[in-house]
C-alpha cells in the first residue's frame, strides 16, 4: 500500500477552517493526515541545504513532472455503468469475486479471498480514482516543497474534473462500488475504496498560497465532501461498513474522523474516537499483540498492517482532539504498542512470516510505523528494527521527507 507510507504528517493548523481553504504560504498547511509541523521542517531543512532530503525530493519532483503530462480523469471515462444507469455514479467490482465454473453464466460469483480477478480492474472507476487523489497528493507536496505553480494548477485541474465541473463530476456517494455478479449492486465493503479522499484533502490543503486552488473552488470542494460524509455517516452501506470488526471498520472509522475534521467538525471527529479504544483496540487486538480478523486472511501479513495504518491514523487524528488512543490499554495488554511489537520483528526481510502470505508484503510498510510510536516514546522494540533494516527502504522513499532519521 504505497499511498499509506505519506501518512504520518501534522498536526491540523486549525479546525476553525475548512482543510480546503488555502492558507497563506508562510502558515504551516491544514492539513489533516500529514504532520503539518513536519512538512514545514523538512522544507525549511531542504532551503538550509540538508542533504538528507535531497534525494526524496527529486524523487518527488520526477512524479510530479510525470504527472503533468496526465489527462484529467472522470466517472465518465468508464466503459460500465453502474445499476442506476447514471455515469456518475461511482462504480467498481469487488476484487476478489470470480465466475462460479460449475454455472454456465459464473453466475453468481464465489469469493477466493486475496486472489485478485483482474476482469474486476477493468472498466471500472476504483483505478482512475484512486490515482485522481494520489497525483493531488502528490502534486500538492511537490508545489509546497518547491513552489512551482505548475503543480498547483495541474492539482487543481484534476481535482476540480472529478468532483467539481457539473459536466463530469462524481457524485457524492459509494452506493455501487464493489459489486459482485449475480449478488448485489454495490456494498458497504466499497466504501474502504474512498480511502484515497484522506490523500485528496491533504493534497489541497497543500496548496496554501496558489492562485490555482480559489476560495470557490475550496467551498465546492467542501459542499461535496460534506454530501459524502453525510452519504457515508447515514446510508446502509456506512452503516455496514461501520459495524464491521476488522480492517474495514477501522478504515471506515479513519475516514469518517478525516472528513470530520476537514469540515471543522472536531466534536463528530471526538465522538467516533472515542469508541475505538472500545470498539477497535480492544476487540481486534490480543494481548500478544495478534490480531486474528486479519491473521485469518489468505494474505495476513498485509492485512495486519493495513489494519495498523488505520488505527495509527486513528492515534494521530486523537492528538488532534484531545483522544489518547496510544496510552490506551486494556488490564490484559490489548494495545496498539502491542500489536506493533507483534509485527516489528518482521522489518527483517529474512525473518518468516508464521502465518499465511499467499503474496509477501511489502515490509517496507512497517518503518513509518515504527517512526510513529517513536515519536510516542522510546521503545528498543520500535528502534532496533529502524537501526537494522530502515537503510534497506529506498532513500526516495517520500515519508522520507519529513520523517525524523532513524535514531
Amino acid at each position: 500500500m504505497k499511498w499509506f507510507v505519506c501518512r504520518f504528517g501534522g498536526v491540523v493548523a486549525s479546525l476553525v477552517l475548512s482543510s480546503f481553504t488555502a492558507a497563506s504560504a508562510a502558515e504551516a498547511p491544514r492539513t489533516i493526515t500529514l504532520r503539518a509541523d513536519a512538512l514545514v521542517a523538512a522544507r525549511a531543512e531542504l532551503a538550509g541545504g540538508d542533504a538528507r532530503r535531497a534525494a526524496p525530493l527529486a524523487r518527488l519532483r520526477a512524479e510530479a513532472d510525470q504527472l503533468l503530462q496526465r489527462k484529467p480523469a472522470s466517472v465518465l471515462d468508464k466503459t460500465l455503468t453502474a445499476a442506476s444507469g447514471d455515469k456518475h455514479d461511482y462504480f467498481s467490482f469487488a476484487p476478489y469475486w470470480w465466475p462460479d465454473p460449475k454455472k454456465p453464466d459464473g453466475l453468481p460469483y464465489i469469493r477466493d479471498d486475496g486472489k485478485v480477478n483482474p476482469a474486476a480492474r477493468k472498466g471500472t472507476d476504483r483505478t482512475a480514482f484512486g490515482d485522481t487523489c494520489t497525483a493531488v497528493e502528490t502534486l500538492g507536496l511537490a508545489y509546497f516543497f518547491t513552489g512551482d505553480e505548475r503543480y498547483a494548477q495541474k492539482a487543481a485541474v484534476l481535482a476540480r474534473t472529478w468532483f467539481l465541473d457539473p459536466a463530469t463530476s462524481m457524485n457524492p456517494n459509494l452506493e455501487h462500488a464493489q459489486a459482485i455478479p449475480g449478488i448485489n449492486h454495490g456494498r458497504g465493503i466499497g466504501i474502504i475504496e474512498s480511502r484515497g479522499l484522506l490523500n485528496l484533502i491533504d493534497g489541497l490543503a497543500l496548496l496554501a498560497g496558489s492562485p490555482a486552488w480559489t476560495a470557490q473552488d475550496a467551498t465546492a470542494m467542501s459542499a461535496w465532501l460534506a454530501a459524502y460524509y453525510g452519504w457515508l455517516t447515514t446510508s446502509k452501506n456506512g452503516r455496514d461498513e461501520a459495524a464491521a470488526e476488522n480492517n474495514h471498520g477501522s478504515w471506515c472509522d479513519a475516514q469518517t474522523v478525516a472528513f470530520a475534521l476537514a469540515l471543522s467538525r472536531p466534536d463528530e471527529a471526538k465522538k467516533i474516537l472515542a469508541t475505538v479504544p472500545v470498539k477497535r483496540i480492544a476487540r481486534q487486538i490480543e494481548p500478544d499483540g495478534r490480531q486474528p480478523l486479519e491473521l485469518e486472511r489468505t494474505k495476513s501479513l498485509n492485512y495486519s498492517l493495513f489494519n495498523l495504518e488505520a488505527l495509527l491514523l486513528l492515534a494521530r487524528f486523537g492528538e488532534n482532539v484531545g483522544v489518547d488512543l496510544w496510552g490506551f490499554s486494556t488490564a490484559d495488554g490489548r494495545s496498539l504498542r502491542a500489536a506493533l511489537r507483534y509485527v516489528a520483528p518482521f522489518a527483517d526481510p529474512a525473518k518468516q512470516w508464521p502465518k499465511q502470505d499467499i503474496e509477501a508484503a511489502d515490509r517496507v510498510r512497517l518503518l513509518p510505523l515504527l517512526v510513529e510510536a517513536l515519536r510516542h516514546g522510546d521503545d528498543p522494540q520500535f528502534r532496533q528494527p529502524l537501526l537494522n533494516f530502515g537503510l534497506r527502504a529506498a532513500f526516495a522513499e517520500r515519508w522520507r521527507l519529513w520523517s525524523p532519521p532513524a535514531p
